[in-house]
This record gives C-alpha cells, sequence and structure tokens, in this order.
C-alpha cells in the first residue's frame, strides 16, 4: 500500500478518534478534538499531493479519498450539531437543520456518482465542489476553535475573543451556501445521468 492511501485510511481513523473527542469529559478535551480534524484535513491535501508527485494515483485512492473526505465533513457537522445536547453552555452555532443539510448533500451526490459507475461514466470533481470542501473545513475549524479556547490560557483567549464568533458564524453561512449552490450546479451539469432514467 502506498503513502497516499496510508493516509486516506488514517483520515478514517482521525475521524472516529475526533468523534470520541468531541464527546468525552475531560480536560482539554475540545483542543484534542480541534487538532484530530486539523490533522486530518491536512491529511486530505497531502496524500493528493503526493500521490500527483510521484504518480501514486490508484482505484483505491481514487474511490476512497472523497469517501473519506464526507466522512469526515459529516461527522463534523453532525458532532458540533450534537453539543447543545450533550454540552450544555457550548457556544457552537450549528443547529441539527445544518447538518441535515450537509449530510443530504453528500449522500444524493454519492448517489449520483454510483448511479454514474453503473453506466460506465466516470464523474469527475468540480472546481465548486472542492470551493465547498475548503469552506467546509475552514468552518468547522473556526467553531471548534470557538468551543476550544476556554480550555486555553488566558491570553491565548484575548488573542481570539474578539473576532472568532463572528469569523465563524460567517464561515458557517458561507460554507452552507457552497453546500447547496454546488450540490444542485453538480445535479444540473449531470442532469442527462437521471433524467433519462425518470
Amino acid at each position: 500500500m502506498n503513502l497516499p492511501n496510508k493516509l486516506t485510511i488514517s483520515r478514517f481513523l482521525l475521524a472516529g478518534l475526533f468523534l470520541w473527542a468531541m464527546f468525552a469529559r475531560w480536560s482539554f478535551n475540545d483542543t484534542l478534538a480541534l487538532l484530530l480534524f486539523f490533522a486530518a484535513s491536512f491529511t486530505d491535501f497531502l496524500d493528493g499531493r503526493i500521490a500527483r508527485k510521484r504518480r501514486a494515483i490508484t482505484t483505491f485512492g481514487i474511490l476512497m479519498d472523497p469517501v473519506a473526505d464526507k466522512i469526515l465533513i459529516c461527522t463534523a457537522f453532525i458532532a458540533l450539531a450534537g453539543r447543545a445536547r450533550f454540552h450544555p453552555g457550548s457556544p457552537v452555532v450549528v443547529e441539527a437543520w445544518m447538518a441535515v443539510i450537509v449530510v443530504a448533500r453528500e449522500l444524493v451526490i454519492t448517489g449520483l456518482r454510483l448511479l454514474a459507475a453503473s453506466k460506465n461514466v466516470v464523474l469527475a470533481a468540480e472546481g465548486y465542489g472542492k470551493h465547498k470542501t475548503t469552506a467546509q473545513v475552514i468552518a468547522v475549524i473556526a467553531l471548534l476553535v470557538m468551543e476550544a479556547q476556554s480550555e486555553w490560557a488566558p491570553w491565548i483567549q484575548a488573542l481570539f475573543s474578539p473576532w472568532i464568533a463572528t469569523f465563524a458564524l460567517l464561515a458557517l453561512w458561507v460554507a452552507l451556501t457552497l453546500t447547496v449552490v454546488s450540490g444542485f450546479l453538480y445535479m444540473w451539469h449531470n442532469r442527462q445521468l437521471y433524467l433519462h432514467d425518470m
């Protein structure tokens, strides 16, 4: 197994550890969750870069890399939406319907790709989909910083407190907008795949 594929597999493991850290009840668990999500997101950047540089692109990587991305992002939004229930007083502003939008979009697009595969058609990722993923990662990191900063030294909190809540809320809405728009555009551009069967 090559290094990019190992990094892809590590993202599945890191997503599970991240979910555990989000609901653990001990000191610095939120900081650990932030670090785990950041590490998992970095492996996404790293595995693709290494695969292209070393010409180590494999069928496994093509199939599993986007799956790992979707699991990580969906896990993050579901966990953030669940914080209010399990951690009263949490400053995070992710509502359940927001997580539903993210998960539903990924399920619909995955279904479309499976339909395409059944017709021997490979659907490539589109530019706005990549922008959507970047926006989602930035939003989740900002929300996790918001959640974790209470565990940090006062002088570090002072660096983030004046702006992080506003930035996190703005990043969240940008991510949700791109999630919906990119999903509709992807469905529209590939409408010939499903309209023919309707």
